[in-house]
């Protein structure tokens, strides 16, 4: 087993690896600049890395950005066999990232927080209180003792 040290330093590098490869040396149209590294994980023994990726676009590009880097996974890990300098170069798994699409959710719940927050507002703009601005009694008020009759 290796150190959590190592195998973070082998995610960096791969990260790395991957995003300049993908950015300079690969010419497939579905991999352009609208694909990102945002992470990569490597698993204890540094045999498979799970590299994390965003596409900026539709479910088409989507779908073909993952097409795209299924098919160039060898380059891309000859490539990263090169920089390491390993023994045994990890294989590689891209995983679309959820981030932006949890962001969006989060997003979107706000604004309806927000909304739902303005219509209070607006309700309660000339609202009065029930029983006066201060409803509680107060010890020296001119009190009458119904209990007394």
């Amino acid at each position: 087993m290796a150190d959590n040290a190592r195998a973070k330093r082998l995610a960096d590098l791969i990260r790395e690896v991957v995003a300049q490869k993908l950015q300079r040396g690969i010419k497939d149209p579905r991999l352009g600049s609208h694909v990102t590294i945002t992470d990569t994980r490597v698993t204890g023994d540094l045999r498979e890395a799970t590299v994390f990726y965003t596409v900026y676009g539709d479910d088409e590009d989507r779908k073909a950005a993952a097409a795209g880097l299924e098919s160039a996974k060898g380059i891309l890990r000859s490539e990263v066999g090169r920089a390491a300098g390993v023994k045994f170069t990890p294989t590689l798994s891209f995983v679309a990232d959820a981030l932006p699409d949890s962001a969006r959710t989060i997003e979107d719940l706000l604004d309806r927080a927000r909304q739902s927050d303005e219509k209070v507002r607006e309700a309660s703009a000339g609202a009065a209180y029930a029983g006066g601005a201060d409803p509680y009694r107060k010890p020296d008020e001119d009190e009458t003792d119904d209990t007394a009759e």
